[in-house]
């Protein structure tokens, strides 16, 4: 328990510590009032923790010195401004980071509980689709170059096809892997943040509810119906966590992401573009299977590039014009390169 006291302590003064960075790096603005606020309440947490480890026999810290992490985070924040910190800065437990998520126009103040958070529901859907797109981009891509440099050098379809496979297999493993840890690590900071934030809102509510009602005033509410919304939200436990998840720490907690979930969709994602060049060698071989490949090769990367300015809002041809010269010169050097080491190693 003791251990738990300190780590606690340490986090309010860390978060301390930044908001009131971050408090000076929006000076000027409506923000820099309740980032101070926030700065103090922080504060009374930290003081709080410290009566806490008196009443255990603990001696408490005489000073707070921030570590070398929370000094560097510190120092970006005041070169880059809290804005483009956002990520970072929410990881560190430095709430009201939801403040530089931009809002869709029109999108009202909540005034009653089931309004609140209600704008992060659905928000991952886009991205997912987006990431789909660029995992078979890259699948696409990467296979379709290797199997040019490997026909370029060595001109055999036995050759092409076991070099095919073996590059969508390892690509796909790859990606996969890499997804697999990379949302493991995210999930896991993210469970951890929402632990932290559960058990403050189980110890200290009140503390808790006037932190939410900075942030609701500071999007625009009244200070008196955000406290009274503030309030009416923590007397619900589980309806609090949950909008203090969102509100303070911009997550929401029923999309915090599956990592094998991840890692699938990515090695399907990445071997379903990387099948399309391929997919003439397991019919036929030769010069055939290979122009059958770069046709087809080219309207995927087409598709694939119309597909994306719906994310960019480019024009769908310039897009699809875009994407198709990128491919065909990545593939154009890699046959350049493999003829070339074809006629070294010969």
């Amino acid at each position: 328990m003791n251990d738990h006291e300190l780590e606690s302590w340490h986090e309010e003064k860390q978060s301390s510590y930044l908001y009131r960075i971050v408090s000076d790096a929006e000076s000027g603005t409506p923000r820099q009032i309740l980032f101070l606020e926030l700065a103090k309440a922080a504060e009374k947490q930290a003081d709080l923790w410290v009566m806490e480890m008196k009443k255990s026999g603990v001696t408490p810290p005489a000073h707070y010195f921030p570590d070398w992490r929370t000094r560097v985070v510190g120092r970006l924040v005041k070169w880059f401004g809290p804005r483009r910190m956002r990520p970072v800065l929410a990881a560190m437990k430095v709430r009201g980071m939801s403040l530089y998520t931009k809002a869709p126009v029109g999108h009202a103040i909540p005034t009653q509980l089931s309004e609140v958070g209600r704008r992060h529901h659905n928000v991952g859907a886009s991205g997912t689709l987006r990431a789909a797109v660029f995992g078979v981009n890259d699948g696409l891509v990467s296979n379709a170059s290797l199997i040019l440099g490997v026909a370029g050098a060595v001109g055999s379809g036995s050759m092409i096809l076991l070099s095919g496979i073996a590059g969508l297999l390892a690509g796909a493993f790859s990606m996969a892997a890499g997804e697999y840890v990379s949302m493991r690590s995210q999930r896991e900071m993210f469970e951890y943040q929402i632990g932290m934030e559960r058990a403050e809102l189980e110890q200290y509510p009140q503390e808790e509810a006037a932190e939410l009602a900075l942030i609701f005033a500071a999007k625009g509410m009244e200070k008196a119906e955000a406290r009274k919304l503030a309030d009416k939200l923590i007397s619900d436990p589980d309806h609090a966590l949950d909008t203090l998840a969102r509100e303070e720490l911009g997550l929401n907690p029923d999309e915090l992401g599956s990592p094998w979930g991840a890692a699938v969709s990515s090695f399907m994602a990445f071997a379903a573009g990387a099948i399309v060049p391929l997919l003439p060698f397991l019919f036929t071989n030769g010069q055939q299977a290979l122009t059958i490949s770069i046709a087809l090769t080219c309207v995927a990367l087409f598709v694939v590039g119309a597909v994306l300015s719906l994310f960019t809002g480019r024009n769908a041809w310039l897009g699809g014009l875009r994407m198709l010269a990128i491919g065909c010169a990545a593939g154009a050097g890699t046959y350049i390169i493999g003829k070339a080491l074809g006629v070294t190693l010969t």
